[in-house]
Formats: C-alpha cells, sequence, structure tokens
C-alpha cells in the first residue's frame, strides 16, 4: 500500500465515527420522534433505587473487572508493580477510553503517562496496550458466538441487513478466536517481530484468562443495562446478553466516542416492538450515566489527588535536598596587573 493510499485509509477510518453518529442519530430519532423528553425524563426517575443500586455495584466490580487486565498484561510482559497502581492505571484508562473512544490512543495515553513513571518501557507499554485489546476482543467474541445462539430467530428475520450483519459478525468472532487459540497452541514460546518491537505468543492457559476476563468484563457491564431495564422489560439473560455484546462491539467499531447512538440504536431495533421506547430511552440514559459518567469523574478524582500528592512530595523531596546540600562559597578569581 502506497503512503498516499495509506493516508486516504486513515482519513476514511477518521471520519468514519463521524458518518456512523450521524446515522446513530438519525436512527434513534425515527425510532424516539414519537416520544417527548418529558417521557424519557418521567422513565429515567422511575426506576427503582433498589435497581440503581445494584447496578451500581454491577458497574464497581466491572471496573475492578477492568483493571485486572492490566494485571494480567504485566504478568504477560513480565513486569510487576504495585497493586493499587496497576488498579488506578486500569480503571483511569478505561475510564477515559469508554468516554472519549479510540482506546488506543485515550486509553494508552494515560498508561504511556503512568507506568513510564514506574519504570515500565514504551516497547513494554505497547505490548500491554495490545495484549488488553485481544483480551477485549477474545471476551466479546467469545459472548457473541454463546448469544448468536441465544438471540430469538425472529430478530434476524425482521430485517436482512441485521441477519447479514450478525451472521457475518458471528463468523468473524468464531474464526477469530479458534484462530488465536491455534496460534498460541502451535506457535507457544515463539514471538512475532513488528517493527522493533517483539510480541511473545501467549500459551494456550493465558489465551483461555484473557477470554474468561473479557467474557466476565462484558457481563458485568451487560448487567448494569439490565438492572436498569428489568423494570420495563422482561427479557431473559441469555438472549440480553448476547444482543448487549453485539450492540456493544458495533459501537466500539464504529469509532464513534462511547458508542453513543450506535449502541442505543441498535438495542432499540432488536427489542420487540411491542415495549415503550422511551422507557428502554430512559434506562439506557442511567446506563451512560452510572457505567460511563460516574466513573469518569470517581477515578479521575483519585487521579488528580493522586497528581496533587507527588506534586507535593517532589517539592518536599526538593526541599530537603537543598537543606543536605553545603553551601559552597564561590571562590573569588584574584585579578593579575596588567603588563605595559
Amino acid at each position: 500500500m502506497s503512503a498516499k493510499a495509506k493516508r486516504l485509509f486513515k482519513k476514511l477510518v477518521s471520519y468514519s465515527g463521524i458518518f456512523f453518529f450521524a446515522l446513530a442519530a438519525f436512527m434513534l430519532w425515527w425510532q424516539l420522534r414519537e416520544y417527548s423528553l418529558s417521557d424519557i425524563f418521567h422513565a429515567l426517575i422511575n426506576i427503582p433505587v433498589i435497581n440503581l443500586i445494584a447496578a451500581c455495584i454491577a458497574c464497581v466490580a466491572g471496573y475492578v473487572c477492568l483493571s485486572m487486565y492490566d494485571f494480567l498484561a504485566l504478568r504477560y510482559i513480565g513486569a510487576r508493580v504495585s497493586w493499587w497502581k496497576w488498579m488506578l492505571a486500569g480503571m483511569l484508562g478505561f475510564a477515559i477510553s469508554n468516554n472519549a473512544g479510540n482506546a488506543v490512543v485515550s486509553g494508552g495515553a494515560i498508561r504511556y503517562r503512568l507506568y513510564t513513571r514506574w519504570r515500565i518501557s514504551g516497547g513494554d507499554i505497547v505490548k500491554m496496550i495490545t495484549f488488553s485489546g485481544l483480551t477485549f476482543f477474545l471476551g466479546c467474541s467469545a459472548i457473541v458466538i454463546i448469544g448468536y445462539f441465544l438471540v430469538p430467530s425472529r430478530i434476524l428475520e425482521q430485517s436482512v441487513g441485521a441477519s447479514v450483519g450478525i451472521n457475518t459478525l458471528f463468523i468473524i468472532c468464531a474464526a477469530a478466536v479458534l484462530a488465536y487459540f491455534a496460534v498460541t497452541l502451535f506457535f507457544s514460546k515463539k514471538s512475532i517481530k513488528v517493527g522493533n518491537i517483539k510480541f511473545q505468543v501467549p500459551t494456550t492457559k493465558t489465551a483461555l484468562f484473557q477470554t474468561l476476563l473479557g467474557a466476565t468484563d462484558s457481563v458485568l457491564a451487560g448487567l448494569v443495562l439490565y438492572f436498569c431495564l428489568l423494570p420495563f422489560v422482561q427479557i431473559p439473560f441469555g438472549t440480553y446478553i448476547g444482543l448487549f455484546v453485539i450492540a456493544q462491539a458495533t459501537g466500539v467499531f464504529s469509532q464513534v466516542p462511547g458508542g453513543i447512538g450506535v449502541f442505543e440504536s441498535i438495542f432499540l431495533l432488536a427489542l420487540p416492538d411491542g415495549v415503550d421506547k422511551a422507557d428502554i430511552f430512559g434506562a439506557l440514559l442511567a446506563y451512560r450515566i452510572i457505567y460511563y459518567v460516574l466513573p469518569l469523574i470517581g477515578v479521575g478524582g483519585l487521579f488528580f489527588i493522586y497528581e496533587n500528592w507527588l506534586r507535593s512530595r517532589m517539592k518536599r523531596w526538593l526541599a530537603e535536598a537543598k537543606d543536605k546540600i553545603p553551601h559552597i562559597p564561590h571562590k573569588v578569581k584574584k585579578s593579575t596587573p596588567r603588563k605595559k
């Protein structure tokens, strides 16, 4: 591929987010055109407090699970840092990337800032980000494969586009998971060089842990929305989680920040026609607030506290260093008389 073609491809990927956002916004308007903002607001405040508390607990558990991505990635590169450090980096990285989109850039930037400070090299950080991305993809793929068999056939029959899209997604996910496990099985302890970085092929055991961790993360994220939906629609959890992960994966691949609009459109499209879509959108809005906004505020606040603590600590170290260093008097250079 020529340099011009690469630049064109990068522009297409960048602008695809705008296209999908516009398309999703139109789909949302079309599906909610019969409802007013007050209908959606009433649906949001009508969610029982016990359901909101359960959703918040699932959110906390989900972000703890997300931080385990960093723990597993650190084990992959053979590095160790304190538990609170990888938890802070993992939670903050995902809180930012979930809201901003483009996880490699947004989440990677904060990880680079923190891990270089903790003496992890730039090359190892790239390995960690790549490994975590594979963990997320494996988990989503595993749920999509399971969810494909749990999603009612009527959803596939409603439109040719939905049927083709879901079937294609299932084939891609199944092929990717099988290929990944085959590589770990037949090429274990081998390495793949990309540029100047060597990626060690994970063991099959590590790949299994990746899949389980990614799947657990998706289930916990799904529970946040499930608890918000329960007052309005009764849907078996097995069917629901398949729909959730398909909508979530589509939102991630759309390049729209947080998959906003894309996720909601697909989810609303997949639900039965008889449900009140204003209620469902109210539940989706509650999910956005609990799973996206609150963690960003909470973990962002912790990061702000950490940065201020570190800054005050550095000032104290500098002050102590100045006190311990003896003041060396400057020697006065004697001037020599000029010769006439």
